[in-house]
């Protein structure tokens, strides 16, 4: 008996290539991306021979480089199980609802698709993507964000450039903070047309690049907005939704405006001082464990 894929804390290139959607023998090479996913596996898509100068190195002006391989695509096999075509289905169209509002600029694409997963004779419905690789340094919302801290995250990303950083480093700093401001405004009104928000709080979930443009690389975790009373939770029993929206807040206040929750109608309801210590509590009991069927999801 084959091992679950979705069950497997990590993925191998032969775990991949053992799968029956994909191709044999494969155009690509495959490896684990450094960030293991939750809600999914994550690998590089690589060409062999970008594979092959990154470790057997290639000489430039007489001296031999190992550049990494970079990907061209990122791999997603999703560890969530359906129970019906129209289940997987409106988990695609939830992913849809955010690229409508955040591609191209604001994250990363992504092509889903799903697949007749074959293991021990039986086939299940797997959703996976091919998604867009974004190179950059992972934005916290709850990291200083301060000039200091923004400055160090250029300088991460500029090291072996042939210009000088300090040229440049000015204009990024307000591509950083205009590209915060447009952001946060899309996702604002992506909640009160959609009543969705995506997960902004997980580690490395947003991304800032060299260009200063900010985005967000992990849409598996999409949660409903609920204006009323009560702490909805995800299927992990996270408050995925509350520390999104916190999140959203701490990017305005550390990288454009300082201004009063209360001002506004979406923090007025989520950030109130009771609500959440009551966040911060569940947060404290959250324990990551399997992840369930999906029984009692509703698409919008």
């Amino acid at each position: 008996m084959f091992e679950d894929v979705r069950d497997k804390p990590s993925l191998t290139e032969p775990d991949v290539l053992a799968l029956n959607f994909i191709r044999r023998p494969a155009p690509y090479l495959f490896r684990r991306h450094y960030r293991a996913g939750l809600r999914s596996h994550i690998m590089e898509v690589l060409r062999p021979e970008d594979v092959s100068r990154e470790t057997q190195g290639t000489a430039v002006n007489g001296i031999t480089r190992f550049p990494r391989a970079r990907p061209l695509r990122m791999l997603r096999i999703f560890r969530t199980r359906f129970r019906s075509l129209e289940e997987a289905e409106a988990e695609v169209r939830r992913v849809k609802v955010i690229e409508a509002y955040l591609a191209p600029d604001h994250v990363a694409r992504s092509e889903e698709f799903l697949v007749d997963y074959v293991r021990d004779g039986l086939s299940e419905i797997l959703l996976c993507g091919l998604q867009e690789f974004v190179e950059g340094e992972v934005l916290d919302p709850w990291s200083p964000l301060d000039r200091s801290s923004l400055c160090a995250l250029f300088h991460q990303m500029a090291r072996g450039s042939a210009d000088e950083p300090g040229e440049r480093v000015e204009g990024w700093l307000l591509q950083v903070r205009s590209r915060a401001e447009a952001l946060t405004g899309i996702i604002k009104r992506m909640i009160m047309e959609t009543r969705h928000v995506p997960d902004l709080a997980g580690v490395g979930n947003l991304l800032v690049t060299a260009t200063g443009t900010i985005k967000l690389v992990d849409i598996n975790n999409i949660s409903r907005v609920s204006f009323r009373p009560g702490i909805d939770l995800d299927d992990r029993g996270y408050p995925v939704c509350d520390k999104s929206i916190e999140a959203l807040w701490l990017l305005e206040q550390n990288l454009f405006r300082d201004s009063p929750w209360e001002r506004d109608p979406i923090y007025r309801e989520f950030l109130t001082p009771e609500r959440m210590r009551e966040v911060e509590m569940l947060v404290k009991r959250f324990r990551p464990g399997p992840l369930p069927e999906l029984s009692d999801y509703e698409p919008s």
